[in-house]
């Protein structure tokens, strides 16, 4: 597989709708023609939203000067409600050059990268590494450690067998990759903070920060967006989208999409906070024999995730968000919502299980305003 797309495949992703925004889930910038990886894919099978109601809310009229640029695999959109001018265009330029510089720091799909460098020398080296491949490290072993390993970095070792890419999506050989999950284990990944580097302990084994880099990337574009004295703004990455301060004197207003069917279940009003769905639907396709085949892995079998089919989740930070949201959709609701109750930080979550039955942290099911029904099992509608 060439690595000229430059991509940076997630571990799990889904899709968000900023309602009176531009941004949805379908890719509408076409693929370069030299790029090539998963995120072909990930392009071609995006579900497209409904879009919102015109009338959705008078916040839906705010102007908004927007950015877009293919990045990391999908289609990042920075949208700021102020008015247009050259000092912010300037600023929103800088905050996507950033999330470009992250790619190129840690996209595995890239032989320079110091992901990749780490994977080359798996079982040989430690490996010297810049302060974002720490830091995304770091978070993500956090992560393993208070998912118990629902969520594991190491599963880059089984990605040869969930790429899907179109016209070479084929059931993988379960035989083969019970052969390598051996290789999974975040507890082989040795972190050396006060050297700044990382070893992985077995050859073969490899890391991937798709299910948590893009958490880091919105946090650094926003951040930038602030320090340039733009707070009300919005970072959309499919998937995972920041927003901070208002938009028009309100919340901005995000669409949780259905698992299963066109348009969104409901919506939730956020501010100053990071969004981050994770969900079976992308990346992924139905075999002959009925399974459907995804590539939001559960480390423990090797094999598709089946207790959930979306989980979003609200945290403070993209980081935090992007780290969870994969580690949850494995464990499933239940344990999902013990996590959470115990976790240092308060992250809302709204799950639909593998039966359309919607779970919610408490007090999120209140503020979620549903555009589809629930019956009286708690299930959003079925196709």
């Amino acid at each position: 597989m060439s690595a000229r797309g430059r991509s940076l495949p997630a571990l799990g992703v889904g899709c968000l709708l900023v309602l009176g925004s531009a941004g949805a889930c379908s890719r509408e910038a076409k693929p370069q023609p030299a790029a090539s990886g998963p995120d072909a894919a990930a392009r071609e099978e995006a579900p497209k939203l409904a879009p919102p109601q015109a009338a959705e809310s008078a916040s839906a009229q705010v102007p908004l000067v927007r950015e877009r640029r293919e990045l990391m695999s999908t289609i990042y959109e920075i949208s700021v409600a102020a008015a247009d001018e050259p000092r912010l265009r300037e600023a929103m330029a800088r905050a996507l050059d950033e999330i470009a510089r992250l790619e190129r720091e840690l996209s595995e799909w890239i032989p320079e990268s110091d992901v990749s460098r780490i994977n080359a020398n798996a079982g040989k080296q430690p490996v010297k590494v810049g302060p974002d491949a720490l830091a995304n490290i770091e978070a993500a072993l956090d992560a393993a450690e208070r998912t118990g390993g629902a969520f594991d970095l190491t599963w880059a070792a089984l990605r040869p067998f969930y790429l899907f890419q179109p016209g070479e999506r084929q059931a993988p050989d379960v035989a083969a990759v019970r052969k390598q999950k051996h290789l999974v284990n975040y507890r082989n990944v040795v972190l050396d903070q006060a050297n700044g580097t990382v070893f992985l302990a077995k050859k073969g084994m490899a890391i991937g920060l798709g299910g948590i880099a893009k958490g880091w990337a919105v946090d650094r574009a926003s951040k930038i967006l602030l320090d340039a004295g733009f707070p009300n703004h919005m970072v959309f990455a499919g998937g995972q989208v920041l927003v901070r301060g208002l938009k028009g004197g309100r919340k901005w207003r995000v669409g949780i999409q259905h698992p299963r069917m066109q348009g969104y279940i409901g919506f939730i009003e956020v501010t100053d906070a990071s969004i981050a769905t994770a969900g079976d639907y992308e990346h992924s396709f139905i075999a002959e024999d009925g399974t459907h085949w995804h590539h939001i892995i559960d480390p423990e079998t090797a094999l598709p995730a089946r207790s959930s089919m979306s989980v979003t989740l609200v945290a403070p930070n993209g980081l935090i968000a992007d780290a969870l949201d994969t580690g949850c959709f494995v464990m499933g609701p239940e344990k999902c919502l013990a996590m959470l109750a115990a976790y240092p930080e308060p992250v809302e979550a709204v799950i639909i299980d593998a039966h359309l039955k919607m779970f919610t942290t408490p007090g999120t099911r209140e503020k979620l305003v549903m555009r589809m029904p629930l019956d009286a099992e708690g299930r959003i509608p079925s196709p």
